[in-house]
């Protein structure tokens, strides 16, 4: 890619909104009030923005490998911290995408160096659901439904934590799991029924 036509780009993108709107980088420049934290992927394929037809400001976006939401990250920790109990956000999304490579390098039995920590968390996922994932024969279809049970899972690791479990007991809040279909450009609620996943265990992990 030539660098240079991102600049270019940037000067149309900044005459396009004048043109809609003469205060847009004025008002613009006055805070932020979004009301939704989005935790997605970093592939390149997935802009969180344009896929959800948002405007600058609506969103909080956070991205890494394969939108993992592990405890021991404290970029992630502090990103909910900070949407959740600063900014107030009322929705969590964690959205994952089919076709994702973090979650194919996790399927794979090879050391990747420094990723192998990272991609840990997925396994750990593939062993958590090994039951079903093993009965699905066709490798795609098992795939695909990694990446949905990874979404699940990491739903569940951000309601385990005191700012999401506190807005929950103060305010309307929901927590998320979403898809991004790369081959139709769909997204996808999943529909996880968090109270029946968290029936048996949240005794364990309610801390509010």
């Amino acid at each position: 890619m030539d660098l240079s036509r991102i600049f270019r780009n940037n000067q149309e993108w900044i005459a396009e909104k004048l043109k809609t709107d003469a205060d847009f980088f004025k008002n613009l420049s006055q805070g932020q009030n979004p009301n939704v934290l989005y935790i997605g992927c970093s592939d390149s394929r997935v802009t969180a923005e344009e896929l959800m037809g948002t405007q600058p400001g609506e969103v909080f976006v956070h991205r890494n490998i394969a939108n993992m939401v592990p405890n021991t990250d404290l970029s992630v920790m502090s990103v909910i911290t900070y949407a959740v109990t600063h900014l107030k956000v009322n929705h969590v999304v964690v959205c994952g995408h089919y076709y994702c490579n973090g979650v194919k390098l996790a399927m794979a039995s090879a050391d990747m160096g420094v990723l192998n920590p990272w991609l840990r968390n997925i396994r750990d996922v593939f062993r958590l659901h090994k039951a079903e994932l093993d009965a699905i024969v066709d490798e795609e279809a098992k795939y695909k439904r990694l990446v949905e049970l990874n979404v699940q899972e990491q739903c569940v690791n951000i309601i385990k934590t005191s700012d999401v479990q506190k807005a929950y007991k103060d305010r309307e809040f929901t927590v998320h799991g979403w898809v991004f279909d790369i081959h139709t450009g769909e997204l996808i609620d999943l529909k996880i029924d968090f109270d029946k996943i968290l029936n048996e265990i949240m005794e364990i992990y309610r801390i509010i």
